[in-house]
Parts: structure tokens; sequence; C-alpha cells
């Protein structure tokens, strides 16, 4: 089947238990819960519903019996609603999405705080070794102790003809072409 179908209905699965959730499931169980996914499998016989539930775990599980108590209901209103010749199977599972979140928030809080204490060390730090570790000649002014190019040789493009850096090639002749 095609997968663009199976998300398509995923979502509208999605839409139809948040609806039931809110309007016709009235179990004391249940709690605070948002659908946050609905997966269809390509042959669109299995749809697993995930879920968050604010609150305490005690109420996670209260919600976790009661929809799995319901599921009949919802199945048979999806299937009423969306008119599939075969209603998908119904699983619904809690979604660890916000659980990582928070988890990663507390890891990128640490390393800021470790970064933090870092930096209040390095502040009054003094380089090991001299303050400018690079090499200097001895006569900044003069050019061939830096290797480079005089100003004419700049101004006629670097080289002179015939000048190759290691004059490999006489002039003008490629390769006795």
């Amino acid at each position: 089947m095609d997968p663009a179908r199976a998300r398509k209905l995923g979502g509208r699965i999605a839409q139809i238990v948040a609806e039931m959730l809110e309007r016709r499931i009235k179990d004391p169980r249940l709690g605070f819960v948002t659908v946050t996914e609905a997966r269809l499998t390509n042959d669109l016989r299995e749809a697993t519903v995930f879920y968050t539930v604010y609150g305490s775990a005690e109420e996670r599980a209260g919600t976790a019996a009661a929809l799995s108590s319901a599921v009949g209901v919802i199945r048979s209103e999806i299937g009423r609603q969306t008119g599939l010749r075969h209603t998908p199977s119904l699983e619904f599972k809690p979604d660890t999405v916000p659980d990582n979140a928070r988890n990663i928030e507390e890891l990128v809080a640490r390393a800021r705080e470790a970064d933090a204490a870092v930096a209040a060390v390095r502040e009054g730090a003094q380089p090991a070794g001299e303050a400018d570790p690079y090499r200097v000649p001895a006569d900044a002014g003069d050019d061939s102790a830096r290797g480079g190019l005089a100003d004419g040789d700049l101004a006629r493009g670097g080289l002179a003809d015939g000048d190759f850096p290691d004059n490999d090639f006489p002039d003008n002749d490629f390769h006795g072409q």
C-alpha cells in the first residue's frame, strides 16, 4: 500500500481518537491525555496511537487502563468515520518524546554549567610559553628572509619569462611539442 495514504489515515485516526477521548469516553481513570501521533502499517491493518499524560505515575497507569478498556468503542468509531473495508486494530503506547526532551534539556544545562566553570578558571590564566609563539625573522623588513617576492615580481605576475621554480622547462617549450 502507499505509505502516503497510511500517513494521511494515521493523522485522521489521531484526530478521531482525540475527539473520542474528549467527548465520548467518560472513564474516571482517564487523565489529561494528549494524542501525539497515530501510525499505521502500510497494509492498514494495525494502528499504533501514541499519547502523553500530564500527571503522576498513578494517573498514567490509570489512563493506560482506561484506554485499553475503550479500544473497542474507539475502533468501531474509527471504522465508521473512515469507511475502510478493514478497520485497523488499535494499540495505545505512551509517547517517550517529552521524557527524552526533558533529559536532553538537563544534559544541555549541565554542559552550560561545565562551560561556565571552565570559563571562570580560564579568566586569569597566562600562556605557558611566550606571548607570541610564532617565529619572527631577525629582520622583519627583508622580503628575502621571509621567502616573499620583491615588488617588481608582483608587477610581472610573480615570475619572469623563463623563470620556473624548478627550472625544468625551457622558455615556451611545452615538453617538446
